[in-house]
């Protein structure tokens, strides 16, 4: 038997733990069009996303709590799943059960890790430092590239119109001013192209900026 300390095994636990991730699939298709992607791939994408696309972050912010955000973000899904975010009912409750979900999770780890974590956690969800817009203009803008890279991927599937998604992922704007003037410009040329339906309130969101 390999001798361990108690907090080793605890890290430990929590690192076989975090391996199920890999199994929490999202509605996303990948850019090849193969299979939907998983939550880790997700989140491995976004956080390289923040280091190659950091210039159109505000300045003096600190990229590498911007990674740790993303790279953990998602892990409370390893108990709830992912939830569609065009699920209007789906989305009912679902902090209260991504909250309980960290909990347990992150409380898999040693005290000062599981509250570093949580914080972490809870600093992305609240959406009121630089690095948290940052993360969440991320996370928006990803499954928007991957839908229009795939002529509509699961826009397509569910049925989601462009205000929705206009409506939907106008928080970029808080993290990336400037990649969410471009992911406008992807949106209505979504719409050109027909990868997406307009939608009856196509107009008035476009007008919003």
């Amino acid at each position: 038997m390999i001798e361990t300390s108690e907090r080793l095994q605890a890290q430990l636990a929590f690192i076989r733990e975090i391996d199920r991730v890999k199994g929490v699939f999202r509605q996303t298709v990948l850019m090849d069009r193969s299979r939907k992607e998983n939550d880790a791939e997700h989140s491995w994408h976004i956080a390289l996303m923040a280091v190659v696309l950091q210039e159109y972050a505000p300045q003096g912010l600190d990229v590498l709590r911007t990674i740790r955000m993303l790279l953990i973000h998602d892990l409370v899904e390893i108990d709830c799943g992912d939830t569609f975010c065009y699920d209007t009912a789906g989305m009912v409750g679902k902090h209260e059960r991504e909250a309980q979900a960290a909990d347990r999770v992150f409380g898999l780890l040693p005290d000062d890790q599981a509250a570093e974590m949580k914080a972490l956690w809870l600093e992305f969800e609240d959406r009121q430092s630089p690095e948290s817009r940052y993360a969440n203009a991320l996370d928006r803008l990803q499954p928007m590239l991957h839908n229009y890279v795939t002529e509509g991927g699961a826009w397509r599937e569910h049925g989601v119109t462009a205000d929705r998604v206009l409506r939907r992922n106008r928080i970029i704007a808080d993290g990336a001013p400037e990649l969410w003037q471009w992911a406008r410009a992807m949106i209505a040329d979504a719409v050109d192209r027909g990868y997406l339906e307009p939608g009856p309130n196509y107009g008035c969101e476009m007008e919003q900026g």
